[in-house]
């Protein structure tokens, strides 16, 4: 009887032992409760930390490939990039709206962003302080890594000075016909602003600037360009005279020496800033938000200036001699929230006017 009355006892003590040292290993863990005012879930709801990442992007490689691997090396978290379109990077989280893979979108401008916030979960980055709220959605969908004025770019030795086209009405003159770089703008993100923006130029009582773009169009003479990198190096490689691009983008071949030059439109151009979002459903959530706070760090902002001629959005960073100041070039009245919201009708617009519908 003794014998069994001890083994009881040794029974009971080794399950609270284990139950004790179970609860030990909870509360060792590195689950962290989410800040409500941050935009994240309520109080108790824990977010396990990873040592993974997934980052959705349409930067080009060799922007992504020193900023990936320098967060891997800080941080020791594994990050997986996948790069395409941003308009097909947007189909595809919202195809896996009920099964997110990715964790972060990092790229692609504000109002497709904005088209798309349902997908992503509001996150203040600890960085914000620096940024000015123009550049940060409202309900903190995404934040705004760079702005991108929209410019002209030439080849110089296509174009004879006197010949540069200096504002949008000029890429209508017969001289430019078969001769522009243009993406399609219902797969390219930056073409898409590029629309928004000429019609935000020549937008009137009568008409909304659809008489405009459908000129432009004309004068393509149907070449369109299949994507965004086409364009400025279809026009550095003289294969078209002008092209429809990004400013940072044409001035990394200022920067690196290529006989090509940027114009600002004298009508006024738009500069809706790429952004980085947290994915809504995102399996690796912590680890997404150190990104987004790592990409909006002063020595990221310094990084993408001086390597890509990527404008930043804090305050701390200053631009060099290369680059005219945000006040010194001319904007149109661009509306983001009624281009976000307005994207698929536009879309179609431009879409009917291609197949001569308009």
């Amino acid at each position: 009887m003794k014998k069994l009355l001890v083994l009881f006892l040794v029974l009971v003590l080794g399950a609270t032992t284990l139950t004790a040292c179970g609860n030990k290993e909870k509360k060792d863990s590195k689950d962290v409760v989410k800040d409500v005012d941050n935009g994240s879930k309520a109080d108790g709801v824990q977010e396990n930390e990873t040592d993974s990442l997934v980052v959705y992007s349409p930067h080009k490689a060799d922007m992504i490939n020193p900023i990936v691997k320098e967060f891997q090396e800080t941080t020791g978290i594994k990050v997986e990039v996948v790069a395409a379109g941003t308009g097909e990077l947007l189909k595809r989280i919202e195809s896996e709206k009920d099964n997110a893979l990715g964790d972060v979108m990092w790229g692609g401008g504000a109002e497709s962003l904005n088209a798309f916030k349902q997908y992503f979960e509001p996150y203040e980055s600890e960085e914000s302080k620096m940024i000015d709220t123009i550049f940060i959605d409202r309900e903190n969908a995404w934040t705004g890594t760079s702005p991108l004025p929209m410019i002209i770019m030439y080849n110089k030795k296509l174009v004879k000075p006197e010949d540069v086209p200096t504002s949008w009405k000029d890429l209508l003159d017969d001289k430019w016909k078969g001769k522009i770089a243009y993406a399609d703008p219902t797969r390219s993100g930056s073409s898409f602003t590029i629309l928004a923006t000429m019609l935000a130029a020549y937008k009137n009582e009568e008409d909304q600037g659809w008489k405009f773009i459908k000129d432009f169009y004309s004068n393509l003479d149907g070449k369109i360009i299949s994507g965004s990198s086409g364009v400025y190096k279809g026009v550095a490689d003289g294969e078209y005279a002008v092209g429809l691009t990004l400013e940072k983008t044409a001035m990394e071949y200022v920067n690196a020496g290529a006989e090509v030059g940027i114009v600002y439109p004298s009508e006024g151009t738009s500069s809706v800033p790429d952004g980085v979002a947290l994915i809504k459903g995102a399996k690796n959530e912590s680890n997404a938000k150190k990104f987004m706070d790592f990409v909006l760090t002063t020595k990221i902002q310094q990084f993408v200036l001086d390597n890509f001629a990527s404008r930043p959005v804090r305050d701390d960073v200053e631009i060099g001699d290369n680059l005219p100041k945000m006040s010194e070039i001319k904007l149109v009245d661009y509306d983001l929230q009624w281009v976000s919201d307005n994207k698929e009708d536009l879309v179609k617009k431009w879409k009917d006017i291609v197949i001569g519908r308009y």
